[in-house]
């Protein structure tokens, strides 16, 4: 979509805020699901051993946690690039999968078992592809141009 040059990009901040608490809520839930996959269908030792159950010990709470700050983490840098920066999904978007990839990448350089890295990886991926594709569309919704 091509703007006019004289158009103003106006954000509507309770409706990406509001989209951003939503997207946190999904984040840890997306991390509490990933953890039962692991664990409980795969039986695979993902954040503690296998003797604290299928649930984990409060590692799982705190990954739950983390990816829900992570998400409003996201959500206040989305702000920020949508008032101050030209093509802010374009770079939200690029911001994201970088963040994501690097996430992904750090249970390789633990000197965990193959099977939990992997495990571990493939939910931080899937937290990450949560949180900057639903962002990307709340971003959509929130901003409206006027001339």
């Amino acid at each position: 979509m091509t703007v006019p040059p004289e158009a103003h990009r106006t954000v509507n901040a309770g409706r990406l805020w509001t989209g951003g608490v939503a997207t946190a809520l999904v984040a840890a839930l997306v991390a509490l699901v990933g953890v039962l996959i692991a664990r409980g269908l795969l039986d695979v030792p993902v954040l503690a051993p296998t003797e604290e159950g299928t649930l984990g010990n409060d590692n799982t709470l705190r990954l739950a946690v983390l990816a829900a700050l992570a998400a409003l983490l996201a959500t206040g840098l989305l702000h920020l690039l949508l008032l101050s920066t030209p093509q802010p999904r374009r770079f939200f978007n690029w911001i994201m999968a970088l963040v994501t990839v690097a996430a992904a990448l750090a249970p390789f350089l633990t000197d965990a078992d193959l099977d939990e890295q992997v495990a571990t990886a493939v939910i931080y991926l899937a937290i990450g592809v949560a949180i900057g594709s639903l962002l990307s569309g709340v971003a959509r919704s929130a901003v409206s141009l006027r001339a």
